[in-house]
């Protein structure tokens, strides 16, 4: 596709042309068989530890948006998989150095060039957008997809940090939860459970 068509595609909302860029859903949670992934959330709390070293030694470390790392200490450094639900400007994406970007927002008129057509390229279906949504009662947050999709891997062990459903608000942002469109409530019960049932997930 050019990045022509890819802009028309974009504005007219065809689905099939933008899933055609990415890898399928099946190939990406093969890649996790057996491994060990840290997905790192943006609590604020995250900051005042030292879990940075713990996180880097992961086969696989997941990062959320804009992924702030306040202190190797705290956050350690590597990206492997960053989940987008937004629009990511240049010096955060050289900062950042994901090998992997995955567009999770239902968004599409949010996706750029760069980001569809980059390595490894994965593109959320809206049908699981929208279950889940449907679930919660609400917008699902980007790290709530991931902890829904991940499962259902053959993955080894889940390790979550920075995850405290915006008791601690979030490194990435001045908003409290009342200006979100998200329940985090509903968040939290369904990782709950997801804790209580699966012994591969443990919340840091």
């Amino acid at each position: 596709m050019t990045r022509l068509g890819f802009l028309i595609n974009r504005t007219l909302r065809r689905e099939a042309p933008l899933a055609a860029l990415s890898v399928s859903q099946k190939a990406l949670l093969g890649d996790l068989a057996g491994k060990s992934v840290a997905l790192v959330g943006n609590a604020r709390a995250l900051a005042e530890g030292q879990a940075g070293a713990a996180i880097d030694a992961h086969d696989v470390v997941i990062r959320i948006n804009r992924a702030p790392m306040p202190s190797a200490t705290s956050h350690g450094t590597r990206t492997d998989w960053l989940a987008l639900a937004t629009s990511l400007p240049e010096a955060e994406r050289a900062r950042i150095a994901p090998s992997r970007i995955l567009w999770m927002s239902h968004k599409r008129k949010r996706l750029d060039w760069q980001t569809a057509t980059s390595p490894g390229f994965y593109l959320h279906p809206l049908e699981d957008y929208e279950g889940l949504k449907l679930k919660l009662g609400a917008q699902p947050t980007t790290g709530a997809m991931l902890i829904e999709m991940l499962l259902r891997s053959d993955l080894a062990r889940l390790d979550l940090y920075g995850f405290d459903f915006f008791a601690s608000l979030s490194l990435s942002g001045r908003r409290s939860a009342d200006k979100v469109p998200h329940d985090f409530a509903a968040e939290a019960e369904m990782v709950g459970g997801f804790l209580a049932s699966d012994p591969r997930i443990i919340r840091n």
